[in-house]
């Protein structure tokens, strides 16, 4: 039986009032490479029309679009204001579109060419006069991997990079941080030969999200959660990051990647690594990191028996997903007709430190799934029933805390409640919290905070390069043992299930389930 208890959705006066207004950001020009594609497109430009209603963006910034595309001021203007009538649900404001459009440059540019660099110098150089930004300049690397190392080279060697009379450089790389651990530690290496560790910010747009940054504020903002928060109280975690799509006409990249590269050593290792780290003793950038680092390094690692045993790749097929038939992973655009991609990635792991020893941590990630949902469930150890022996009570469900991530942003706990009658039966209770209802909404792309902190010079959501070779160490068994032995028994689910049987009995094993995807 499940009853519905709504938390309150009128907050005091004060919830909404104590609030300080986040100042500008420091005054910059943006350089964008990769300014013609879909990311700039999509996310960035938006990102930055909701920043400036937002008065995050100093006065004196403006953006530089580069890509091989030609293409004169005009016409990337044009482009953008495309993009940008469709923010704020379609009903923008034509003051902010034009306050933006106003401040968008284009600079055809191959990243590859290192002669290109200098007019790129040039148009800075213009546009630092023109807008008093100081010097500082942000560059986006919104490009394909593999021009992230030599575009911070060829950056490095115009000088474009080079911090002087109190003016900052920064770059912003995209993932896929690497491919592998060994791309990843040449990566690294590569773009450090030019660049400080307190230059590079690493983006994942998932700890843009809001619910994704409160999980520090949950757990050590309220004295009740943290005594619990450990193996003696809590009896495992399960992180679902689940999609209601397919490849979406990115068949060529995700040939290349797959789901345990696109989502396992960064999105959902950084879900692991907030909810398990220990107390920082600041919020400061680095002292946040290093302990997101200690979990990332205490992750046990994987044997060839382990991955055998504790992993579970899939590819979907045919089926159907909201009522509509969809064709099956292979089928798709700029597929291989027997590609042995995987398309669903489900793993059970185990953090080695004190706090989470014997504690197992379920990772479960797919493409054409039941619906869209991401979310950290917290499932707790259940009490003991010796109390109720000589009731009706026959079983007791575990306590179960949910942080909601994606669409619906919130949190809920779910506990046992007397059912009123004469009898003594118990029901499940659903105490749920969601960010709309107590604090409005907002709209974002989940860019804006992360651009944000990277104008004002805070990388505490940014990954360091220890974090992505310590991810990438966790997941290389599991590449290795799968390049050595392909699946054999590709499609192995249906679109619109929850992926293959195996990852069922995956948790079914310890008398587990997974959360809402019990069945196939």
């Amino acid at each position: 039986m499940q009853q519905h208890a709504d938390t309150d959705r009128k907050p005091a006066p004060s919830a909404r009032n104590t609030a300080r207004e986040a100042p500008p950001a420091s005054p910059c020009v943006m350089v964008i490479f990769g300014a013609s594609g879909d990311l700039t497109q999509r996310k960035l430009l938006p990102a930055l029309y909701n920043m400036r209603k937002s008065n995050l963006l100093s006065e004196h910034f403006a953006v530089i679009g580069a890509a091989r595309t030609a293409m004169s001021d005009d016409e990337f203007r044009a482009r953008a204001s495309e993009d940008l009538v469709c923010c704020d649900h379609g009903t923008s404001d034509p003051a902010v579109v034009e306050w933006l459009l106003r401040r968008l440059h284009y600079l055809p540019l191959d990243a590859s060419d290192s002669a290109a660099y200098a007019q790129l110098g040039d148009r800075l150089a213009e546009a630092d006069r023109e807008y008093d930004a100081g010097g500082n300049v942000l560059f986006y690397l919104a490009t394909i991997p593999g021009v992230f190392g030599t575009t911070v080279e060829h950056l490095g060697a115009a000088g474009l990079t080079t911090q002087e009379n109190g003016c900052w450089r920064r770059v912003v790389i995209e993932k896929p941080f690497g491919h592998d651990l060994e791309s990843a530690r040449h990566l690294n290496q590569q773009i450090r030969h030019v660049l400080h560790e307190r230059q590079i910010y690493r983006i994942d747009h998932y700890l843009g999200k809001e619910t994704v940054q409160n999980i520090l504020a949950f757990r050590f903002g309220n004295g009740v959660f943290e005594p619990i928060w450990n193996r003696r109280y809590i009896d495992h975690v399960q992180v679902t990051a689940a999609e209601r799509v397919g490849v979406e006409g990115r068949g060529g990249y995700y040939e290349n990647s797959g789901a345990l590269r696109d989502m396992v050593p960064n999105h959902l290792f950084q879900l692991i690594s907030l909810t398990a780290m220990e107390p920082p003793i600041s919020f400061e950038a680095d002292a946040v990191r290093d302990e997101q680092a200690k979990v990332l390094h205490a992750i046990q690692p994987f044997s060839y028996e382990d991955v055998l045993q504790r992993t579970v790749r899939g590819q979907y097929g045919e089926g159907v997903v909201n009522g509509q038939h969809h064709a099956g992973y292979r089928q798709e655009q700029h597929v291989s007709p027997d590609s042995t991609t995987e398309t669903f990635v489900a793993m059970k792991l185990y953090v080695d430190n004190w706090r989470w020893a014997d504690v197992p941590f379920y990772l479960r990630t797919g493409k054409m799934m039941p619906k869209r949902e991401t979310e950290v469930s917290i499932q707790f150890r259940r009490a003991p029933l010796q109390l109720f022996r000589d009731t009706p009570v026959d079983s007791l469900a575990p306590n179960r805390l949910t942080v909601h991530i994606q669409p619906d942003e919130g949190i809920s706990l779910s506990i046992s409640a007397k059912v009123p009658g004469p009898q003594l039966h118990l029901g499940d209770v659903n105490m749920r919290f969601e960010y709309s209802d107590y604090f409005g909404s907002t709209p974002s792309t989940g860019y804006e905070r992360l651009l944000y902190d990277c104008m004002i010079g805070d990388a505490t959501l940014f990954q360091r390069a220890d974090m992505v070779e310590a991810a990438w160490s966790a997941v290389q068994p599991i590449l290795d043992v799968w390049k050595a032995l392909p699946p054999r028994n590709f499609p192995n689910y249906p679109a619109g299930t929850w992926g293959p049987q195996e990852a069922i009995d995956l948790v079914a094993r310890s008398g587990r389930t997974w959360r809402d995807g019990e069945k196939v």
